[in-house]
């Protein structure tokens, strides 16, 4: 007889079939058992206490960390439970800065909605927590700790899904707190700027940074000519804002909008993304001919690029030189928009409008600007957009469609699909393979690169030259495949890395959502657009080849424009931490490098020998220990410094003896080494 695999939710009976846990039967039973830190891309974590459900003969146990058992009789909404959860509710809240109505994450907050659909009308606490400080040093992200209530959704999204961890909690008890690495702001630690900590963040304690009022105050100086590009993504979710389906295009409503806001042309990043296509695949095509510099990596997210350069410095040579689509578009667009529409290059002011909170941080890179312009001058999220449409009235839904302005508003599908996982590489491929085989291709379509798998991979064989592809999202999964290319294990010719789940439609500066197929729709839509445009391929755009032909005329003018190098990066800001009770100036400071690659190399254990020595010695007024981050000598760890002079592969007998050399030096007591 074969077992009844079935349980009963209030009464009613339901099948298990493969669930995670039992909160997944309730919901697929239709109940939206509220919760705070579940999250089925994130691990189990339990915290929140919301999901408590009553099963018979255990009593009230959390549904999300119970596994759903045959014969379970649950109960979800007792009396009991009601008044649990909005105790929960009260004891966040009563802890909770409540400035709602300037929150920003105002009427998208879910202790907000949960407040008012368990019907708390009263806090019935008293608040113990002291306000902090709002860091607001990361052009990406605001992070306010007073909203913060320690779901750890940002903590288990930054290292399992990035793999980075550039926050977590501090402290213990009623002390505890979500901080980046050693209290430090969130500009000096490794954050990549990606944003998607936020994305996860049920509060307004993670937001994107806004530069609405800067964008404002342009569109309203009459000596500015403002311009927007637009990315591809953005079409697919702007809609969300405004109660549309979940991936419907509104392209056409999008440019009126901006129009009617006051900008005085609306481009397309798809564009440039075409631009991208034409100098990355040659790129590629020459390294892979002449066996160098393989694989290569693409470079389109700034992300991944500053995840590549703190991690990965040997890697960086395999990186595409080419820009982003989005610094593209602004190196072009100041060089010939100028002559184009007769103003001064001064006077141009470029607006992105994009669904990646690291493309603020791009266009602050001193690359990308000449003589203190930048390229881009400002960076909107799609949430920002869809604030600033609200701001100005306008009824998105009713708004009439209109098009881009050209030259750099005409795009092929191939700079649409960049929106999406795959979507570069199968952009890329849409051009190699026509170059490889000599042939103008019809099948457009390469489908073994789209999927929303975190690592995909395939190969082609095209005229006796075989090509191995993988595809990546998020950071996790690129260092996978980056220590795979590291330790000779893997013979990929290109390899496709976007930070965000899904690629840049799942991006940190999109409208916010908690249902899980919200990145297929969009990404459908991405495909759908490319189905219905005219032309597929980048190497088909026309204003491309007129661009060729009249601006970028020859190769010194196309690298400076569209291609760029990176450099190793610290992933900790120079200012390190003092573990000397007085650090009075003139002291000899010893930094030892804390980093990654020096800590497992023991660089603990010898800073607190150093620490024990100097105090046993007697000598804490004339040395000052400190803990560094990152001297970039980390294959030669661990790294210390005394005074100028830098140590690789210290020991405590090594940093002893130049202590003393330089307290002689300057005539001061010496310590025994």
């Amino acid at each position: 007889m074969e077992d009844k695999k079935t349980l009963f939710i209030d009464g009613r009976e339901y099948r298990i079939n493969g669930e995670r846990n039992l909160l997944e039967v309730i919901r697929k039973a239709g109940i939206d058992i509220p919760t705070f830190c579940y999250h089925s891309e994130l691990s189990v974590y339990g915290a929140c206490r919301l999901c408590i459900v009553d099963i018979e003969g255990r009593g009230i146990v959390g549904s999300c960390s119970t596994p759903a058992e045959p014969g379970m009789k649950v109960h979800t909404n007792t009396p009991e439970i009601r008044e649990m959860r909005k105790i929960t509710l009260e004891l966040l809240l009563a802890n909770h800065e409540q400035n709602c109505l300037t929150c920003g994450k105002n009427s998208n907050c879910k202790l907000q909605e949960l407040a008012s659909r368990l019907g708390v009308d009263n806090v019935r606490f008293k608040p113990t927590h002291k306000p902090k400080p709002i860091d607001r040093s990361s052009p990406s992200i605001i992070r306010d700790p007073n909203k913060c209530v320690l779901c750890g959704d940002c903590v288990r999204m930054c290292h399992e899904v990035q793999g980075i961890g550039a926050i977590d909690f501090a402290y213990r008890g009623s002390d505890v707190m979500v901080l980046p690495a050693f209290g430090k702001d969130l500009s000096e630690v490794e954050c990549v700027n990606c944003g998607q900590c936020a994305r996860v963040c049920p509060t307004g304690a993670l937001t994107v940074a806004s530069q609405i009022e800067n964008v404002w105050n342009e569109l309203h100086n009459a000596e500015k000519t403002v311009v927007v590009q637009i990315a591809p993504a953005v079409r697919v979710a702007l809609g969300e804002m405004f109660g549309m389906k979940a991936g419907e295009v509104v392209t056409g409503k999008t440019i009126t909008a901006l129009k009617r806001l006051g900008f005085d042309k609306v481009y397309d990043t798809s564009f440039t993304a075409d631009l991208t296509v034409v100098e990355e695949a040659h790129e590629f095509l020459e390294r892979k001919l002449n066996g160098e510099n393989l694989p290569q990596f693409t470079s389109c997210c700034p992300a991944w690029v500053k995840f590549a350069e703190q991690y990965y410095p040997e890697l960086l040579s395999n990186l595409s030189t080419c820009r982003s689509p989005q610094q593209m578009f602004g190196a072009v667009a100041k060089k010939m928009l100028p002559d184009l529409l007769d103003i001064n290059r001064e006077n141009l002011v470029v607006v992105s409008i994009m669904p990646c909170t690291a493309k603020k941080f791009e266009a602050l890179r001193p690359e990308f600007n000449i003589d203190g312009y930048p390229d881009v001058d400002y960076v909107l999220s799609t949430q920002e957009l869809g604030k600033m449409i609200k701001e100005a009235g306008l009824n998105f839904i009713d708004l009439e469609t209109e098009s881009f302005d050209l030259p750099l508003g005409f795009k092929t599908g191939a700079g649409v699909i960049f929106g999406a996982s795959g979507g570069v590489s199968e952009a890329v491929l849409r051009l190699a393979v026509e170059k490889l085989s000599g042939n103008k291709i019809e099948k457009v379509d390469f489908l073994d690169v789209r999927g929303c798998e975190g690592i995909k991979e395939t190969s082609f064989t095209i005229n006796n030259t075989s090509v191995k592809i993988a595809v990546v999202h998020s950071l996790a999964n690129a260092r996978k495949i980056a220590d795979m290319v590291k330790n000779g294990e893997c013979d990929y010719d290109l390899i496709e890395v976007m930070a965000c789940p899904g690629g840049c439609i799942g991006g940190a500066g999109q409208p916010c959502s908690f249902v899980d197929t919200i990145n297929e729709s969009r990404t459908q839509s991405l495909y759908n657009i490319d189905k219905n445009l005219q032309i597929h391929k980048s190497q088909d755009n026309p204003y491309i080849a007129e661009l060729y032909e009249k601006v970028l005329t020859d190769h010194k003018i196309t690298h400076e424009l569209l291609h760029t190098e990176y450099n190793n990066r610290k992933r900790m800001s120079d200012n390190g931490l003092s573990f000397s009770e007085d650090n009075k100036n003139g002291k000899l400071h010893v930094d030892v490098c804390l980093g990654t690659g020096c800590y497992l190399k023991g660089a603990q254990d010898l800073l607190h020998e150093i620490i024990t020595n100097i105090v046993d010695k007697n000598l804490a007024e004339q040395v000052e220990v400190r803990g560094s981050f990152c001297f970039e000598h980390c294959n030669n760890g661990p790294t210390v410094r005394v005074g100028k002079h830098l140590i690789e592969k210290c020991t405590l007998k090594l940093v002893l003896s130049e202590i003393n050399k330089q307290l002689k030096a300057t005539q001061t007591t010496a310590i025994s080494s």
